[in-house]
């Protein structure tokens, strides 16, 4: 994934929005979104189908858990465990406090190649550094609008200024997800930003955005995440409600934090 937008207690009747585009080699085979563990709780996203990881997941309480990988070009270490594991692992929890407590406990960033999240529910929001260039710890976000591409939380970014413009002040969850829906299928080229692939949603020879995801969490603590989905980029791609994933009879599910074998392509 290259874009998270995370609008976390911005507005009063939509404590949490998520909004995500992965982008990847376009031969890469994947599924833009499934049932990672049956749960409970039931957690769904998207899936890699080289690596079995995934780069956003969110269970059925409401808590997700996006990453964006640490470009390392050649020095990306293929024996290594796959970074898909870890959003799974963390919305195994029923709320982020507990997901990133026992994350941090048990997950060492020298097993992976490096990697910046977002955990968060409807209460909180955390970002965690796991690129093994500073000691993890999870960084409680204050309420607001936040923006990871691939660098750090809060470094210089002309792409999450942009972001940030564009999304403006909305008024209402409603509000918020029209906007993010905008941006994620945004073509521009932030300025000052030379990257090729630094546009929201990218169209390049062989690698581009794969796939989009919106999530909307309500106030109330029963019902599911909403969540729409695009198999595509989102400019061109229908966006569609994906919520019957959370009752839907899964006979064979694969465990993602499970498979060992499978070393890092996300």
């Amino acid at each position: 994934m290259c874009l998270l937008v995370v609008a976390s207690r911005l507005v009063p009747d939509t404590p949490l929005v998520v909004g995500a585009n992965r982008d990847e080699l376009l031969e890469r085979p994947s599924t833009a979104v499934t049932v990672l563990h049956r749960g409970p709780p039931r957690i769904v996203g998207g899936r890699d189908e080289l690596s079995g990881g995934t780069w956003l997941a969110v269970n059925e309480r409401g808590v997700f858990a996006g990453l964006t990988n640490q470009p390392l070009g050649e020095a990306k270490d293929p024996s290594k465990r796959s970074r898909g594991e870890l959003p799974v692992a963390l919305t195994r929890h029923e709320t982020a406090d507990a997901a990133v407590q026992d994350f941090l406990g048990r997950f060492c960033p020298e097993d992976y190649n490096g990697s910046w999240l977002l955990v968060g529910d409807r209460a909180s929001l955390y970002f965690i550094d796991f690129t093994g260039l500073v000691e993890p710890a999870a960084v409680p976000l204050p309420p607001g609008l936040h923006v990871l591409e691939n660098r750090p939380l809060g470094d210089p970014s002309p792409k999450v200024d942009l972001v940030v413009r564009a999304v403006g002040t909305p008024p209402d969850g409603d509000a918020v997800l029209a906007a993010f829906r905008t941006v994620l299928g945004d073509h521009r080229i932030p300025e000052h930003d030379e990257r090729p692939h630094s546009a929201n949603c990218v169209h390049l020879d062989g690698f581009g955005t794969r796939s989009s995801c919106l999530v909307r969490v309500s106030t109330e603590s029963g019902p599911p995440p909403q969540l729409w989905v695009t198999d595509g980029p989102p400019c061109t791609a229908p966006l569609e409600e994906a919520g019957a994933l959370w009752t839907a009879d899964v006979a064979d599910v694969a465990d993602v934090t499970a498979v060992q074998s499978r070393t890092s392509g996300l």
